[in-house]
């Protein structure tokens, strides 16, 4: 998932370079965090979180055929 989402996320900024994407496994499955520059962050958001929740959408489509649980957060 971790390679999805950063696959995602740097076909949409303008600084692909400083896109970092973690992964890390806890009791309620994997969550993905998304860290980006601070001028891309509107461009990964969206117009009222519309990409950001076709991201989480993409992301958990693709877990769901793994049966995993992923949680897409995007941090500042």
């Amino acid at each position: 998932m971790k390679e999805l989402v950063k696959v995602i996320a740097t076909s949409l900024v303008e600084k692909p370079d400083e896109v970092a994407v973690t992964e890390s496994e806890n009791e309620n499955g994997v969550t993905v965090e998304l860290k980006v520059a601070a001028e891309d962050m509107g461009k990964v958001i969206g117009k009222q979180g519309r990409i950001a929740k076709a991201i989480r959408t993409v992301v958990k489509a693709a877990a769901s055929k793994e049966e995993k649980k992923v949680t897409v957060e995007i941090i500042q």
